[in-house]
């Protein structure tokens, strides 16, 4: 029987009635008769669309995976890892000896029950696996081995289950700035022009303009979303794209004109494209050039849908008329994985590996990184990263009216309530106390009005981590350009705040203290935004980050000297103390107050007018103040502004080389 699988040829020097040998030494291959299928029935995406350019890739690649196994070990205890104790856990092994080979200008569809290893094998051929994790003689690319995972993610194309997407970008912004970050070495022009055709290709020309859109802001519709994502992935056009589940939960409809497209692109680009999938549908299957089902985690078939159908009426069943043979393949996927090695890979012949791996690898070199990585593009200078993030944040900034307007309005109501409350304070004994609970209170309000950045900066991580991981750009041009555009929009939230509170309330009534009082309020923002910011990064959702950052500001107002002077505070909790965030702002604004006053009396004898019993060096003395430590205390402040952007810099940077998105 000829086998179907369009890119394997005889071994030179074996008879001709041999096994066939899993691959072919080429580097480019085309569509044979046999993979090209007669679309009658179109959708209204292609009759909608009009065809793709046709391309001519410099070389096209065909994967071949020989033996692959994937185990992981589970996670210990925390007390154990302390101990510094080996988990003493079974290894759990997801994926086990699979093989197969993946064509140029077909689509191999990875299929089976959930929990079978389909995600997982797409992670690792797509090299989202640390280099430990990654078996060096598994993987092929033409006839080459491939050593290290980074040789994969820079050829392989990756598009996750989820749309990691920016719902407050349109659709073309979101593929620009895309270009922007992966195809530095075009000009603008170009890259425009390139977003114009792939938004051709991909059916989203009649919603360039419209946002992207999510469960909360309305966008444009599932399979729009899906396509954009898979278009995030193309833009860099790479020789081969692997989709996890590209049509789950989509309607019917989408689903086929997302497979339409996968197959427009491989046959007219010459793409090796492999997804995974669940329950495809009849027409959807007349896409699929070959099957790989897997069964908790081996192969239990791959070839085509007709050999599949053999397989089965082989076995002695029939295939029910109402469904196809995937389907009744699923049905029965118990009996296909105990049947005998010969039935799984008669349409072709895995009985040849070694002859075949030997007869590629014989006389050429590994591939090496920088013949793979010239396939991708370079990562952009740091210069133009935080230049297009920038451009990008604020976009994102100006349409989050939640978060302009939450901010302005928090600004406008705190600094006027505030001022009502404490209306033309007087200059007394009892006006010390109530300045000394006007400064606690605005601090207060202060670092816990940033807490609504939270969820906005929880949506924006995944994005962050995928575009990161994928060398778009480095975590430190993000937290660059995150801090440049956020200054002057917190520096207008301090303005709307600082204003009226200061000059309704009656303070100091000095131009310089008022200026210096400002600029504090400021920095406290700027500080309690770098806070949010870092746990942000560390918290796995919105419930558990707004706990622990009403947790963290609650420690820190306690120990933060006005509610427990320093002498009382227990030994074992006098760091609080010193690294609290209320401490330093509250002795600035303190000294800001009283400093230029400090010769002047507040309060005199009853009996003698002439005897002085408050001044403002005494206030500054009942807080420990003796000297002008204003600028010191911002200078603290400024250090914890930076210091907690690092350290989210440094956890970012963790997670984004370790992510699998």
């Amino acid at each position: 029987m000829a086998s179907p699988c369009t890119t394997y040829h005889p071994s030179p020097g074996s008879p001709e009635n041999d096994s066939m040998i899993l691959f072919s030494t080429s580097t480019s291959c085309s569509p044979t008769k046999e993979s090209t299928i007669t679309h009658s029935n179109s959708s209204s995406f292609n009759s909608s669309s009009p065809p793709p350019r046709q391309s001519s890739p410099d070389k096209t690649y065909e994967l071949r995976i020989r033996n692959l196994s994937y185990t992981i070990s589970p996670n210990g205890s925390i007390f154990s890892s302390l101990l510094m104790k080996k988990s003493t856990k079974p290894k759990t092994t997801i994926l086990k000896s699979v093989s197969f080979v993946a064509g140029c200008s077909e689509i191999l569809a990875i299929v089976g029950p959930s929990g079978t290893g389909k995600s997982t094998l797409l992670r690792v051929i797509s090299g989202r696996v640390s280099d430990k994790e990654f078996d060096p003689k598994s993987v092929y690319l033409n006839d080459h081995a491939i050593t290290t995972p980074v040789q994969l993610r820079n050829i392989c194309g990756y598009v996750a289950q989820e749309d990691n997407l920016l719902p407050l970008l349109t659709v073309k912004e979101t593929l620009m700035f895309s270009a922007k970050f992966r195809l530095r070495g075009m000009s603008s022009k170009e890259r425009e022009e390139r977003v114009e055709s792939l938004m051709q290709e991909l059916g989203l020309d009649h919603v360039a303009n419209n946002f992207v859109g999510d469960e909360e802001n309305r966008g444009i519709s599932g399979g729009e979303r899906k396509r954009v994502s898979i278009g995030v992935d193309m833009i860099h056009d790479p020789p081969i794209l692997l989709l996890d589940e590209p049509t789950s939960g989509l309607d019917s409809s989408s689903a086929l004109q997302v497979i339409e497209l996968l197959s427009s692109m491989a046959k007219t680009k010459q793409r090796t494209i492999v997804l995974s999938i669940h329950q495809p549908s009849y027409r959807i299957l007349q896409y699929i050039s070959n099957l790989l089902i897997l069964s908790h985690g081996s192969v239990v078939h791959y070839g085509s849908l007709q050999s599949l159908e053999e397989n089965i009426s082989r076995m002695g069943y029939e295939i029910p008329i109402q469904l196809n043979p995937l389907e009744f393949a699923m049905e029965i996927i118990s009996v296909l994985e105990n049947q005998e090695p010969h039935f799984k890979y008669q349409s072709c012949s895995y009985l040849r590996w070694e002859e075949a791996i030997i007869q590629g690898t014989a006389n050429k070199e590994v591939i090496d990184q920088g013949k793979i990585g010239a396939v991708s593009n370079k990562h952009c200078s740091s210069l133009f990263e935080i230049a297009v993030l920038c451009s990008r944040f604020w976009k994102i900034i100006y349409r989050t009216k939640q978060l302009f307007l939450a901010r302005t309005m928090q600004a406008l109501v705190g600094g006027f309530g505030l001022g009502s409350v404490y209306i033309k304070m007087r200059n007394d004994e009892g006006a010390v106390a109530e300045r000394l609970g006007l400064f606690a209170f605005s601090l207060s309000f202060l670092l816990s009005s940033t807490v609504e950045a939270l969820p906005i900066y929880l949506q924006e991580r995944r994005v962050i981590m995928k575009e990161a991981s994928r060398g778009a750009y480095k975590i430190s041009s993000y937290m660059i350009a995150n801090t440049i555009i956020f200054l002057p929009f917190l520096f207008a939230v301090a303005i709307l705040f600082a204003v009226p509170v200061y000059w309704i309330v009656g303070l100091n009534p000095s131009i310089t203290a008022f200026v210096f009082f400002t600029f504090v309020v400021w920095v406290i923002v700027l500080m309690a935004s770098s806070l949010v910011l870092f746990l942000s990064a560390i918290s796995p959702d919105f419930i558990s980050g707004n706990s622990l950052i009403c947790t963290v500001l609650g420690a820190f107002f306690l120990f933060s000297g006005y509610f427990i002077p320093k002498e009382c505070i227990p030994k074992y909790w006098l760091f609080m103390y010193y690294v609290s965030l209320y401490r330093y702002p509250l002795d600035a604004m303190l000294t800001n107050e009283y400093w230029s006053l400090r010769h002047k009396c507040f309060t005199w004898n009853d009996e003698n007018q002439s005897e002085c019993l408050l001044t403002g060096n005494d206030v500054l003395k009942n807080r420990g103040l003796d000297k002008d430590t204003r600028w010191m205390n911002v200078g603290i402040m400024l250090a914890f502004f930076v210091f907690y952007r690092v350290i989210c810099w440094l956890v970012l940077a963790r997670k984004a080389s370790k992510t699998t998105i």
